[in-house]
Parts: structure tokens; sequence; C-alpha cells
């Protein structure tokens, strides 16, 4: 999404480092390999696919990276609105989870080019862009649902929560916190909990480490 800016801390290249090493591996055996790294509203997820990223491009491993933002029905300053007016329209449902699919699926299958959404925050609009993919060996789908997606290789769970975010969305100033923005973060998280059963690696809430785990959720779009 243009617009959007990182706030990188040491804590996300250590946890993009740790998983690297324990699947640097699979990755090089598997041809277009696909990360999707999924979490509650400014739990570090951007910064965590960012220097996924890094991390594989400085061992000779070139990513690109899909944003959930982009994918949104509406452009991410009504979403929001939305969601402020009707607590509703929070969830699965408020993304093309099944077009951001495809995209993973056609780059898996050989595409050197996707055709994507494209969400320019400044101006509150959707528009479309062709992303070059014919130089990446891995793609990075990055956003909070993004757990649920079907055309994964491995799907990475943060395991933080609104509460333990808090500090980072007041940094970031894109929303006013108040009661109503707590009632749409405390129904976020019912539904991204639930998510976390179909990752296979988790990243501990204190970023102290990773565990991988065998998924047994169902995925779907719920």
């Amino acid at each position: 999404m243009e617009g959007d800016k990182l706030r990188l801390k040491p804590e996300h290249g250590f946890v993009a480092g740790l998983i690297v090493d324990a699947l640097e591996d699979e990755v090089r055996a598997t041809p277009r390999f696909t990360f999707s790294v999924g979490a509650e509203s400014g739990a570090g997820k951007s910064e965590t696919a960012s220097e996924l990223a890094r991390v594989l491009g400085e061992r000779g491993i070139r990513a690109g990276i899909l944003q959930q933002d982009d994918y949104f029905i509406f452009p991410s300053r009504t979403c929001h609105e939305m969601r402020m007016n009707n607590l509703e329209q929070v969830g699965m449902y408020e993304a093309r989870l099944d077009f951001m699919d495809c995209n993973l699926r056609s780059f898996k299958q050989g595409a050197t080019e996707l055709f994507k959404p494209l969400s320019i925050y400044q101006e509150n609009r959707l528009t479309t862009e062709v992303m070059d993919v014919s130089d990446c060996d891995v793609l990075i789908a990055e956003g909070t649902y993004t757990v649920a997606l079907e055309f994964v290789d491995c799907r990475i769970f943060l395991d933080r929560d609104y509460r333990d975010s808090q500090a980072d969305r007041e940094a970031r100033a894109r929303d006013i916190l108040d009661e109503t923005m707590d009632r749409i973060l405390a129904r976020e998280h019912r539904i991204v909990t639930v998510l976390k059963a179909l990752a296979h690696v988790v990243v501990a809430r204190d970023w102290s480490g990773i565990e991988r785990q065998q998924p047994t959720g169902e995925r779907g779009y719920w």
C-alpha cells in the first residue's frame, strides 16, 4: 500500500533471521516458495515481512511482498470509517483474500507478472498495478488474515494481541484510539486468534523466539 510507513525494530530482524535459519533448506528446495505473515492490527506484520525479505535477499534468495491492505474491497480510510460506524464490517470478508490467493497461485505456477490491486492511502483510492515477479524466488503475503490463505508453503503467525501492540499503534498514529476502536480490535482479536491453528511457525509474543507446529485448523474465509 502506498503511503504506509514501516517502523523497523531489531526484534523484527531477529525473528526474520530465526525463520530463515529454520526454513532456508525448504525454501531452496521448493521452486517459488510462498510465506504468509498474519497477526492482529499493529503486531508488526509489515515489518516482519520486510525483514524476512531482506534476510532472504542477503542469502541470495530474492523475495517480493504482497500486502493485504491492497486487497481490501474498499479504500483503507473508507474501510476504517465503515468499521467505526458498524462493528459487523470487521471480518475476513473485508478483503479479497480469494484474489490474493489467485496471485499466489499464479506466482507458484510460474507467472512473471501479477495483475493486482493497489491502495493509495493518502488519496483513499484503489487502483491496479502490474507487479513484476520475474526475478522473485519467494513471495511473502502479509496482512491480518493471510494465515488463512491456501497457496502458502509456510504460514507465520505473530502471537501478539492488540493489548501487546498498543504502543506500536499509538506510535503509528494512523487510527484514533478510543472506545469504538477498542471494540473493533477486540472483535478482530476473536477472529484472528482462531487462525493461529493454521500456522506452521508461531512467533513468541515477546519476540524471543519461534515455534514450529503442525497446522490443525480448518482453512476458510470465515
